[in-house]
């Protein structure tokens, strides 16, 4: 190795470091976390007053000056200098996002970190907005033809925890997360490197068992995980609003290619779209409560649903927190990448995808990283990557199938059916 190329090494890792060091007061969820009390309040109102929530000042100079200090040494022309760049930007907009609660200018930073659910999607002419509505349109189409499903098999939270525990210690080994029930928990569960948090009053389905241990423990977890061993390059331990889009992307992929998902899911992650929208334009807490509460008929839950939408932004319109557009956007984008990188013969960057904490848009330059020997692979891989027939024989069959166009099939299957009745099947347990 000349001494120019380990000059150019430490560069990196000095840059990759000061990052970090700019990211480790960004802690976006805790800071917008609503306490306890404000959700009693509300449900012991009726749920008719608009909530008061106060949110804890926010200092953005040490992550700013960090960041500073950082594109000092940033030449943004190289593919890894390009990476370190984007990294940095987004570090800079989280910290002044944060320095914005409870105003406008929180959801400006907001929509520049995780989009707004009318703008156009990079490459594709459809909107989050668009893509959400189509997808509940078809599970309304779904219902309409009245499909019979099994009902669900619920589980208690203890007996969820010890399915994850099991689970976890055989997967992680000595790392393996704390599985942890805990009486009060804005989601039915949470998940760090270090514990996945239950709450204890949960319900889970036979699914969401599933669905818990891809989305969070072989995703959110492992991506940790893997990041905290890039010691040359910190930053990737450091999950930031840059990384959320493709970080929840995959998380869902996940419960897609597990098999662990349903329309239930899909259904919520559709709404929260609709939601932000509604909130853009000028509904306040008690309207989108209202909405969600039509929607499921619980004011528990339709408390969390509008609460997801304005936390950090404003109680009375206007100005959310567009964060939850990422889940069916990051999907889309994820499940794009690992087709198109799969038809173009480029398969082996997949197990890149779980490094740590990365945007797709990352991987060219974690590939040049790779190369210098800075980044190092992966110790954890779900398990569709690490035994990956499943998930090569499915891209293998949709690059097949996608070559045909639908539309004029589904021309035909309507002229088709167009006078055969609707088949209604007994549901399950009817005879």
């Amino acid at each position: 190795m000349t001494d120019a190329t380990e000059r150019e090494r430490e560069r990196i890792r000095a840059v990759a470091g000061l990052l970090h060091t700019a990211c480790k007061p960004l802690r976006i969820l805790r800071t917008l976390a609503w306490e306890p009390e404000v959700k009693e309040t509300f449900l012991a109102q009726g749920g008719r007053e608009l909530p008061q929530v106060s949110y804890p000042a926010f200092d953005p100079t040490p992550s700013i000056e960090a960041v500073r200090e950082a594109r000092r040494q940033i030449v943004p022309v190289t593919t890894i200098d390009l990476w370190l760049d984007r990294q940095a930007n987004a570090i800079e907009l989280s910290a002044r996002m944060l320095a914005a609660v409870g105003t406008t200018g929180f959801f400006e930073y907001g929509r520049q970190l995780y989009g707004e659910p009318t703008a156009p999607l990079r490459y594709v002419p459809i909107t989050p907005l668009d893509l959400a509505q189509s997808v509940l349109d078809t599970i309304t189409n779904l219902a309409h033809i009245e499909i019979h499903t099994a009902p669900p098999n619920y589980h208690t939270a203890d007996s969820v925890a010890a399915e994850l525990d099991l689970a976890v210690r055989a997967h992680f080994g000595d790392q393996a997360p704390a599985i942890e029930l805990v009486d009060r928990l804005s989601a039915n569960a949470l998940a760090t490197s270090q514990a996945i948090r239950i709450r204890r009053g949960a319900r889970f389905t036979d699914r969401d068992c599933v669905q818990l241990l891809h989305h969070e423990a072989y995703i959110h977890v492992a991506t940790s995980l893997n990041g905290k061993a890039q010691t040359d390059l910190p930053l990737l331990a450091a999950g930031h609003p840059g990384t959320t889009r493709t970080q929840e992307g995959l998380a869902v992929f996940a419960e897609v290619i597990s098999g662990s998902i349903e329309l239930d899911r899909l259904s919520r992650l559709a709404d929260r779209v609709l939601a932000i929208q509604m909130a853009i334009d000028g509904a306040d807490f008690l309207e989108v409560y209202r909405y969600y509460l039509e929607r499921t008929g619980d004011p528990d839950q339709a408390f969390e649903n509008a609460r997801r939408v304005f936390r950090g932004g404003v109680i009375t319109g206007g100005a959310p927190f567009t964060k939850d557009l990422v889940y069916l956007l990051g999907l889309l984008q994820v499940d794009n990448f690992i087709r198109a990188g799969f038809a173009a013969g480029r398969a082996d960057c997949l197990s890149l995808l779980f490094c740590g904490k990365l945007d797709l848009f990352d991987i060219p330059a974690l590939c040049e990283l790779y190369a210098l020997g800075l980044c190092r692979p992966p110790r954890f891989l779900p398990p569709w990557i690490s035994d990956p027939r499943h998930l090569l024989a499915m891209l293998t069959f949709t690059v097949f199938t996608r070559r045909i166009s639908l539309e004029p099939i589904v021309e035909v299957a309507r002229k088709l059916l167009d006078s055969a009745p609707i088949v209604r099947m007994p549901g399950a347990g009817e005879t």
